[in-house]
Parts: structure tokens; C-alpha cells; sequence
């Protein structure tokens, strides 16, 4: 079998503000920044991380869930977009052993061996000195089998605090060297956050300050060297073979997606699945567009902050009432979370209400918890134009945001094996043509997904040329 070098590293952390994001953002641009070619990937599901990692590395990052699409596929896409040269950055989430069970099935360590990554471990050590190195010590214990190769301390307070920690660490840890030492500095200072995280690229304030930002942060305070040699000696993985499969569909259905800074949740391998299957995609904006464009046979709506836009979509009064008479006329229309909430009748956020599109049969409001996180798992036991009773759907799901049904229930297609759905264990919303769900599904988990929007895409182009 072929092999072929691909320099890598996995940034994992004990746990969530550990400062990955941080680190990986700021090696990002590092390595750009003298010239070396960079590719960012995001351990799980997550959009927001791997839309700032796409943002620093000037790429789509792509996710790798092993929960959803398993370890071999996960390691075959690390495979197919990862640089030959310069760096392969990692993000992890969670604790470096946090999975979805007390084994740590699918943590971000499971993920690293899979794809044979050395891992750097973000402390975040703040108020501690000596038991720094207890974690560290821990981690390197847990699993012989992974490769710990280095530590970023962050979030230290001055040279005698960092003298203390290096000491405890060289002293305790054999064999794992501090990489470098970030001084302390509020997070939201450099990447505010919200609910579901941080806010993303295109909403960020100050992004023009953003690179510098980081920049300064990182200068003279993390060996580069070093952290390029620990990645090029990770071992050569497999070349994959070229890919054959291509979904089947119409060649030439036109399928718009809504894209813009209220709806930026896409899985870049969705698009480009929908794209190898003979579709032409439309970009489209609620925000900006008077109507949707002519000649659609299919509307792919994803997740997003419709709330934080919740006053420009609404009064963009035409473009809604575009989407509703579409629907009415019959067109396929496919939304996720943020596509269910602006197909409601209405949106409450912060006391307000604001009219949405008006195509599904209840209103939303987004509250100040969370409703429904993490993976879920679909059972399709209804009729529906998407997907064929029996299906199993794996996915994920992190919202705020609640349907208010007063009356009776919206029909749904599917039964929730795993996670919250929208209502009394139920997900996927179906009026006429139109799917909408809180589960977000990945192309490469779901090739059914692809198929399905393609082949209802085509009949609906048969059904208007009849």
C-alpha cells in the first residue's frame, strides 16, 4: 500500500476553555504567516470551531466524528484533505479522553491514534503550579498507546509562575517537553462568545484586529520548531484510492442553499456531495435577496443564528413571502435547526417577536439553556417525500431554541432514538415537501441524505417540464 507523509498534530485540552481553539488558531496563522502550506480539521461535530479553523487556514476545515461516520472514514477524509507539507492541525474537543461513554469511546485521544497523530495537550493553569503536572502525569498514563508528545501551558501569570510549572512538569513528566507558555489573557477578549459558543467569523466585531491579536499572543511564546518536528516525524499514512462514488441524481437540478451571516452552518462536504451528484448550487441570502431565484428545484436551508438576525429577516418581507409560496407551489425544501426557525410562523428572542416565513404550522422562541446537545439518532416511521420508513438518521443537535405548539402536534416522520428532536421524542417536521428537523446529519454519516435531495430535486424538475 502506498503511504505518503502528511506532518500533523492533535491540540486537545482537559476540558472545554482550555484554550485549543486559541492554540490552534494561532499556529494556523503562524505557519501561514512564514510561508508554509496549512490544513485544519475539527474533532466532532462542531460548525462554529471549524469555521474560525477555515477562516486561519484560509480552507475548508472538514470534521472528523468517528461517532457518526466511524474511525475508518474519519481517517480516510483526514487522508484526502490533509497537506503533504507544512502543518495538518487537529482540534479536539472536550477532555482529551471525554467520549461518549466512561471508556472514552470516540474522544479525541481514540481519533488520535486512528489517525497515528502525536498530541499536544492544552493546561489551562490558572491557579495552579505543581498539580499542572499531576494532569499532564495523568494523561500520559491513561493510555500508553497515544502518542503525548508536548504541552502548551496557558494562562500564566508571570515568569515564576511559568518557572514553577516547567519545573514540575520536567521534574514529574518524563519525556514530555512544554512546547510553550501563553500569558494570561481573557479569552473573550480575543474570540467573544454567546449560546452555542463562540460568535462566528462573519459576526465577529473586530475580525481585521483578529490575526494580530493572536499574533502578539503567541510571538516569542511557543517553540515552532519544535512543534514542525514533532508533527513531520508523525509516521506515513495510507494514500486513499480515488473516490467512485457518486451520488445518483438529475444532472443539472439547480438546488439554492441559504448562505449568509445568518446561516453559515454547512458541512462543506454536503455541498460538494450534492455538487458530485450533478447539482448546480445557487447561493442565496435571507438577508439581501429580494426572492429566490428562478428555476430552484430544491432549497437547502442549514443551521444558523437566525435570532441574532431576527429584525432583518424579518422585515425582508419579500424574500419570505418567496419562501412561502415556493413551498406552497411544491418546491423540495430541506432545513436544519436555524432553516426550521425561520420557517416557522414566528421567532421570540429577548422579547421580541419577528415574523418569519410562515411555511411550518408553530412558532419558535429561543430561551436562555439549551433544549437539545449532542448526538442523536432518528427512526423513520412515517411517509415522507425524504427518506423511506426504516431509515436510521445519526446526526446532532445543539439548540436553544423551542418549538410552541398550543395545539395539536406538527406531524413529524421520526421517532428519537437518542437526543431531544422537537417535540415528545419526535423530530423531522414534514408539511407538503418541506423536511425540518433539529438533527443536523454529515454527508459522509448519512449518503442517504445526498440521494434523497438530489432525487426529489429531480422529480420535481420532471413534475414542471411535464
Amino acid at each position: 500500500m502506498i503511504a505518503d507523509r502528511a506532518p500533523r498534530i492533535v491540540v486537545a485540552g482537559l476540558g472545554g476553555d482550555s484554550g485549543k481553539t486559541l492554540l490552534s488558531l494561532g499556529l494556523l496563522l503562524s505557519f501561514r504567516r512564514a510561508g508554509r502550506e496549512v490544513a485544519a480539521f475539527k474533532k466532532g461535530p462542531d460548525y462554529i470551531d471549524a469555521a474560525w479553523l477555515s477562516w486561519a487556514s484560509g480552507r475548508p476545515a472538514r470534521n472528523l466524528d468517528s461517532y457518526l461516520m466511524g474511525f475508518d472514514i474519519a481517517a480516510d477524509s483526514f487522508c484526502r484533505h490533509a497537506t503533504r507539507g507544512g502543518l495538518n492541525v487537529i482540534e479536539g474537543n472536550r477532555g482529551l479522553y471525554d467520549g461518549v461513554d466512561s471508556a472514552g469511546t470516540h474522544s479525541t485521544a481514540e481519533l488520535a491514534k486512528a489517525i497515528q497523530a502525536p498530541v499536544i495537550l492544552v493546561v489551562n493553569a490558572t491557579k495552579v503550579t505543581r498539580t499542572a503536572a499531576a494532569y499532564v502525569l495523568g494523561c500520559q498514563a491513561m493510555d500508553p498507546a497515544l502518542h503525548l508528545a508536548g504541552v502548551v501551558l496557558n494562562q500564566v501569570a508571570g515568569k515564576r509562575h511559568e518557572a514553577i510549572l516547567c519545573q514540575a512538569i520536567a521534574e514529574t513528566c518524563a519525556g514530555i517537553p512544554v512546547l510553550g507558555v501563553l500569558p494570561r489573557a481573557p479569552g473573550e477578549a480575543v474570540l467573544p462568545g454567546r449560546h452555542l459558543g463562540l460568535v462566528t467569523p462573519g459576526e465577529h466585531p473586530r475580525i481585521a484586529e483578529l490575526e494580530s491579536n493572536l499574533s502578539r499572543l503567541l510571538e516569542g511564546h511557543i517553540d515552532l520548531d519544535q512543534l514542525a518536528a514533532i508533527a513531520a516525524a508523525a509516521p506515513p499514512l495510507p494514500v486513499p484510492a480515488p473516490s467512485g462514488h457518486h451520488s445518483a441524481g438529475s444532472v443539472g437540478v439547480k438546488i439554492g442553499y441559504v448562505h449568509d451571516s445568518a446561516f453559515t452552518f454547512y458541512y462543506p462536504e454536503n455541498l460538494e456531495a450534492l455538487e458530485r451528484g450533478g447539482a448546480q448550487l445557487v447561493p442565496v441570502s435571507a438577508l439581501s435577496d429580494q426572492a429566490l431565484p428562478p428555476g430552484l428545484q430544491a432549497l437547502y436551508i442549514g443551521g444558523g443564528f437566525p435570532e441574532t438576525h431576527g429584525v432583518a429577516l424579518s422585515e425582508n418581507i419579500s424574500f419570505l413571502a418567496s419562501v412561502r409560496q415556493a413551498a406552497e407551489r411544491g418546491l423540495p425544501i430541506y432545513a436544519e435547526c436555524g432553516g426550521l426557525m425561520f420557517l416557522s410562523q414566528a421567532l421570540h428572542w429577548h422579547g421580541g417577536r419577528y415574523p418569519m416565513a410562515g411555511v411550518l404550522p408553530f412558532e419558535v422562541e429561543v430561551t436562555a439553556r439549551p433544549q437539545g446537545h449532542g448526538y442523536a439518532e432518528l427512526e423513520v416511521d412515517e411517509d415522507n417525500p425524504f427518506f423511506a420508513p426504516g431509515t436510521r438518521l445519526k446526526g446532532h443537535e445543539f439548540h436553544y431554541s423551542r418549538i410552541l405548539a398550543p395545539g395539536a402536534p406538527p406531524p413529524t416522520a421520526c421517532s428519537v432514538k437518542r437526543g431531544t428532536g422537537v417535540l415528545a421524542g419526535r423530530d423531522g417536521v414534514v408539511v407538503g415537501r418541506v423536511w425540518a428537523s433539529y438533527t443536523h446529519l454529515h454527508a459522509l454519516a448519512t449518503p442517504k441524505w445526498t440521494n434523497s435531495l438530489l432525487s426529489i430535486a429531480g422529480d420535481f424538475a420532471r413534475q414542471c417540464n411535464s
